[in-house]
């Protein structure tokens, strides 16, 4: 009789399945709404959404997205104008496509997906970012945020159908896989600040670039010819260091 009682007591709890914790209440009305939950109870059911694919909760007012970690399916995550402060993406490997932009983010932290292909993290505060890992991304947006590093060094530059990384006012050294390449093809202007520049090695602070001395080794053009600066024409400045800058003088 006592084991009786006890299954019926398990039962419940058997029935009832794995949780997953979602504290935000607007996110969890954005998952009522899409049909993956019912009730405003701070949880909702792990199996009905550790199998979604994509997932549009834009312009919702939501502050912290706890739960998304339990989306391990999730290949685009689409979480724009909302007012995230954090972004924890580390658990959902399959990601492909991530839009966060206009939100408050201060990091972001992009390591555990490496089978991202297309990141807009624009309109935010983030400081760093760490894109060396992600192998297959050919398409970033980080303009308009505090950025003082940029690592762009996946090895798969040659293939960026996009990149953007103006209105970042103390970003001044971006690592990519070959500054050449980066200059010749991705011309500092709407996409890039002027004070910006590529290299293969920047230093641990970009900021500190601008403290050393460093010594002009010869000036070209785009085509590597060497040349003398000339007004309203881009030309490419290399220095002893290794590094190599972009600039052009606006008269």
């Amino acid at each position: 009789m006592k084991k009786l009682l006890l299954i019926l007591l398990c039962l419940p709890m058997i029935g009832f399945g794995q949780q997953t914790y979602v504290p935000d209440d607007n996110f969890e009305q954005a998952l009522i709404n899409l049909g993956y939950d019912n009730v405003l109870d701070d949880s909702v059911l792990t199996a009905n959404i550790n199998t979604i694919d994509s997932l549009t909760i834009g312009g919702l007012n939501i502050s912290d997205l706890t739960g998304i970690e339990d989306f391990t399916y999730l290949t685009v995550l689409y979480c724009v104008d909302n007012q995230l402060t954090n972004l924890d993406v580390t658990q959902n490997n399959a990601l492909n496509i991530l839009f966060c932009s206009f939100n408050n983010l201060i990091g972001l932290d992009v390591s555990q997906n490496p089978l991202l292909t297309t990141l807009f993290c624009d309109i935010n505060q983030i400081t760093s970012l760490d894109l060396s890992n992600n192998l297959q991304l050919y398409q970033l947006v980080c303009q308009n945020n505090q950025l003082t590093s940029l690592d762009l060094r996946n090895g798969n530059n040659t293939n960026f159908i996009y990149c953007s990384a103006n209105n970042n006012s103390n970003l001044f050294c971006i690592n990519v896989d070959d500054p050449a390449y980066s200059n010749a093809n991705w011309p500092l202007g709407n996409n890039f600040d002027p004070q910006q520049y590529f290299s293969n090695n920047c230093p641990p602070s970009a900021i500190q670039e601008h403290t050393i001395n460093k010594e002009l080794l010869k000036v070209t053009d785009l085509l590597g010819r060497e040349t003398k600066p000339q007004a309203n024409t881009p030309f490419i400045e290399i220095y002893d260091d290794g590094t190599v800058e972009k600039r052009i003088v606006i008269e």
